[in-house]
């Protein structure tokens, strides 16, 4: 799953894209470098941002949406929003399509992908004990994320990753999110710009522990770890 941002603020200044036009040639370099889902926000969540309004998210995402669309019909596109109205209003101009949910959920949320038929990344938040709370969402294609930077501290994030690989008990996919991210930079004393490798590292651990779905800046390097992790495990 490729990385793009319609929004000024993203943590990672090269996901930022500017323009359709920015938009359209950032979708067609990851297809050609190896995404098989392009995730495509339009308001930043990094730590200590202040969310753009609902109006202004849709403002930037509509004339996104509406290029890929329009340039790569038959991909596959994901939105990254916490917004059901955002949701509701991305289905219905250019579904149908992922929504990737970083806050959780809520159950105006959960209606309307409900009724879209649509999938669901329902960002867990470091919370792995679903037993509770799969009954409200068994009607749901879910996908699950951990939710790797929206756990509250990087020994936190680590603590979720040693025990990611209780999920593959529920059957359904794990996305994984850590590309360039604080858990992968802070510890090494590097920033985002400089973390490549290292998330690398993550990633590969994710792999080995679960993960079915990599969330990611680097869609090269990323297909290239796939890649030699399936030659490992003899895909």
């Amino acid at each position: 799953m490729a990385i793009g941002n319609v929004t000024p603020d993203s943590f990672y200044a090269a996901s930022r894209l500017s323009s359709t036009d920015a938009v359209v040639a950032w979708a067609q370099q990851a297809l050609a470098d190896g995404a098989d889902i392009l995730d495509i926000g339009a308001c930043s969540t990094r730590p200590g941002s202040t969310p753009a309004s609902e109006e202004e998210e849709w403002r930037r995402l509509a004339p996104a949406l509406a290029a890929l669309r329009e340039a790569l019909p038959d991909v596959q596109l994901s939105v990254d929003t916490f917004r059901p109205e955002i949701a509701r209003w991305a289905l219905e101009a250019f579904g149908p399509l992922i929504i990737n949910d970083i806050s959780g959920g809520c159950e105006a949320m959960f209606d309307i992908v409900r009724r879209a038929h649509v999938p669901y990344i329902w960002t867990l938040r470091g919370d792995l004990d679903l037993p509770a709370r799969m009954p409200e969402m068994r009607e749901l294609d879910l996908i699950l994320d951990p939710g790797f930077g929206f756990i509250g501290s990087t020994e936190a994030d680590y603590a979720c990753m040693r025990h990611m690989d209780s999920l593959r008990a529920y059957n359904r996919p794990i996305l994984v999110g850590v590309s360039r991210k604080s858990m992968v930079w802070r510890p090494l004393g590097l920033t985002p710009e400089t973390c490549l490798e290292a998330t690398q590292a993550l990633q590969l651990y994710a792999l080995e522990h679960g993960a079915t779905i990599l969330r990611t800046h680097d869609v090269r390097e990323t297909a290239q770890t796939i890649k030699l992790f399936n030659n490992l495990c003899n895909f």
